[in-house]
């Protein structure tokens, strides 16, 4: 029987599978190897461990949200690209739950490359509101205001702790509009 040939990437992806299928909180080496095919020890050639697993995938999910989000940004500007922008990191987070939860604990990981990961993305959101004239001091309040309602309100919704039946899709909305007419107050107080 030939052995299967896996490399650091496949192990990531394939981790990340398991994580929006069953849970961060169930992604085992053991379940991970037998997806992959490999016995268990054969994954310390790619991953230090399993929570140098669960950084590696919070690291692959915060540069898959990236590259998203610049794809729905591309030719947009000012406010519509601030809510495409909120629209991209919404189903993302909702579509990629358990990446979206190691995404989440990214602090306690703390280093260079996750800094690295993590402002090349918001530095989207700084081009944006800088165009749109607003200071610097106030952008770096905007992204941290952004970053809270759409992790909040992501981690809310994919734990169905939203109780209510009015439309959780009609609410993002409206909380989107009012975050922008705040916004709008911003501009040009320097």
């Amino acid at each position: 029987m030939p052995k299967t040939k896996i490399d650091k990437e496949l192990v990531i992806k394939e981790a990340a599978y398991i994580a929006n299928k069953m849970g961060i909180e169930n992604l085992s080496l053991k379940t991970l190897a037998a997806q992959l095919g490999v016995k268990s020890p054969s994954l310390y050639n790619h991953v230090d461990g399993l929570d140098d697993l669960k950084q590696q995938i919070m690291l692959y999910g915060w540069k898959e949200m990236e590259d998203r989000i610049i794809q729905v940004v591309i030719g947009l500007t000012g406010y519509d690209a601030i809510r495409a922008m909120c629209h991209a990191f919404h189903k993302y987070a909702t579509e990629n739950q358990g990446v979206f939860s190691a995404m989440l604990w990214y602090n306690q990981f703390e280093n260079e490359q996750t800094r690295e990961v993590t402002s090349k993305m918001f530095s989207v959101f700084f081009k944006i509101t800088k165009s749109l004239n607003i200071s610097q001091d106030n952008c770096s309040h905007l992204v941290r205001m952004f970053r809270g309602f759409l992790e909040g309100f992501a981690l809310l919704e994919n734990h169905r702790a939203f109780g209510n039946v009015q439309s959780i899709e009609d609410s993002f909305n409206l909380s989107i509009d009012i975050l922008i007419e705040g916004m709008k107050k911003l501009e040009e107080k320097w």
